[in-house]
C-alpha cells in the first residue's frame, strides 16, 4: 500500500532517540532548547517554543495574545478543525472567509468582507504548503489593528514571494508548525511556535508548563532554589526530550526531504497537466512552496465515477488517497452551535466537491510514483 503521506525514519533517527532513552532526561531536558534554537535558525525567527502538538501550538498562540473573550477571529474554512478550534478554546467566536479559487488559501478580499468591530485576530492557513497571501493579509491586519497567527503546519521550508522563510514572522505575530508524521519533518507528535516578540516568547514558555515561572528575574520572591510560582493558568503542553532528539535528527535531513517532495510534484505535474479531467495544484508566481499535499481537482462527472469509486479503485490497486478538507463549517458541531450552513462559502464548497489528495512523501520510490500515475491515467 502506498499511503497518501508517511514519515521517513532511518537508523540515525532511531539512534538519536535511543541515546535520550539512556540519558537522565526523558522530558524537559537540554535537547528541547537545542531543538528550538536550531529550528528558529532554520526559519530565520528570533524565538521558538516547542510544544506537544500542532493543535497545542495554535491554542497557546491565541492564548498568549490575551484577546478579550467574545471577540471574533477569522480563518479559512479549508483547513483541519484545529485552526478554528483554537478560537473556541480561548472564548473567541470563529468566523470563516472564503478561499482563493487558484491557491485554495484564504482570500484577503474575503477577509475584508468578514471584518467587524469585534474582529481581533486572523489565522491564515498555508494550505498544502503554499504560503497564504501574507503581505496583503498583513496590510489588512495593520490597518484594522488585528493580530496575525500564521498556521504553517503544512509549510515548513516554504518561502514567500520575497524569498523570506515561512516561520520568520515577517508578516505575523506568531507562526505555528506541526510535526505530525505526515508533515515535512516529524517528532511523532509535536509542534512549535515561532515569534520575534520577546514578551510573547516568555509568556509562551510559561503557558506550556502550567503557567509556572522558574526564572529568577520573573519571580515575585525567591526564597531558595526549590522555588517556583504559578503566575497564571497554563497547560501541560510540553514536548519530551526524545521527541526533540528526533526533531534535531530530522532537521539535518530536511533539505533532502524538501528536494524529494519537489521532484515528485514535478513528475506528477508533467504527467497530469495535459489531462482535461484533472487539475494539478497551482503555485503562485514567485513563491517557493514545499508541498505537503498534492491535491488534484477531478472532474468526476467526466470520468464517469464518483469520488468514492475513484478512491476505492485506487485503494484496490494499493494506492491510498485522502480528502483535504471537509469544510470546517459543515461539521455538525459548528452547524449546531454557530448556525453555519451549506453554500455559505461557495468557492470552498466547489473545491471540496472535486478535491482528492494523491500520495506525496519523500520515501516514495520512483516506482511508487509511476504506479500512482499509471492508475490515475487509467481512470479515464
Amino acid at each position: 500500500m502506498i499511503p497518501y503521506g508517511s514519515q521517513w525514519i532511518d537508523n540515525t533517527d532511531i539512534k538519536s532517540v535511543i541515546q535520550v532513552l539512556k540519558s537522565p532526561f526523558l522530558t524537559t531536558g537540554p535537547l528541547i532548547a537545542r531543538f528550538e534554537n536550531e529550528f528558529a535558525m532554520f526559519v530565520n525567527a528570533k524565538y521558538a517554543v516547542a510544544v506537544a502538538n500542532g493543535t497545542a501550538a495554535l491554542h497557546l498562540a491565541v492564548l498568549a495574545l490575551d484577546i478579550e473573550k467574545g471577540s471574533e477571529g477569522i480563518t479559512s474554512p479549508n483547513t483541519f478543525v484545529a485552526s478554528s478550534n483554537a478560537f473556541l478554546y480561548n472564548g473567541i467566536q470563529p468566523v470563516f472567509a472564503d478561499i482563493d479559487a487558484k491557491t485554495y488559501n484564504i482570500h484577503p478580499q474575503e477577509i475584508k468582507k468578514q471584518l467587524t468591530s469585534k474582529t481581533k485576530v486572523v489565522i491564515p492557513v498555508d494550505f498544502a504548503g503554499q504560503p497564504a497571501d501574507m503581505d496583503r493579509i498583513n496590510t489588512i491586519a495593520n490597518k484594522h489593528g488585528l493580530f496575525v497567527i500564521e498556521d504553517a503546519a503544512h509549510a515548513l521550508g516554504s518561502k514567500y514571494k520575497n524569498g523570506k522563510m515561512v516561520g520568520s514572522c515577517c508578516y505575523s505575530d506568531l507562526t505555528t508548525f506541526s510535526f505530525h508524521p505526515v508533515k515535512t519533518i516529524t517528532t511523532g507528535e509535536g509542534g512549535i511556535i515561532t515569534t520575534n516578540n520577546r514578551k510573547l516568547y516568555e509568556r509562551l514558555k510559561k503557558l506550556r508548563n502550567h503557567g509556572i515561572e522558574k526564572e529568577e528575574n520573573f519571580l515575585n520572591q525567591n526564597p531558595g532554589p526549590w522555588y517556583y510560582e504559578m503566575q497564571e493558568l497554563g497547560y501541560n503542553f510540553r514536548m519530551t526530550d526524545f521527541q526533540a532528539a528526533l526533531g534535531l535528527s530530522q532537521l539535518k535531513k530536511i533539505r533532502k526531504f524538501i528536494q524529494r517532495r519537489k521532484e515528485i510534484v514535478e513528475t506528477y505535474n508533467k504527467h497530469f497537466n495535459n489531462l482535461s479531467w484533472l487539475k494539478s495544484p497551482y503555485e503562485e508566481e514567485g513563491v517557493n512552496s514545499v508541498f505537503h499535499l498534492y491535491v488534484a481537482l477531478f472532474d468526476f462527472q467526466k470520468i464517469g465515477k464518483t469520488r468514492k469509486q475513484v478512491m476505492e479503485y485506487l485503494f484496490e490497486n494499493g494506492i491510498g488517497t485522502q480528502v483535504h478538507y471537509i469544510p470546517v463549517y459543515l461539521q455538525p458541531y459548528y452547524q449546531k452551535n454557530f448556525g453555519f450552513r451549506e453554500k455559505d462559502y461557495p468557492q470552498c464548497e466547489s473545491y471540496y466537491k472535486r478535491c482528492l489528495s494523491l500520495p506525496l512523501y519523500p520515501k516514495m520510490t520512483n516506482r511508487d510514483v509511476q504506479k500512482v500515475i499509471k492508475h490515475i491515467k487509467e481512470l479515464y
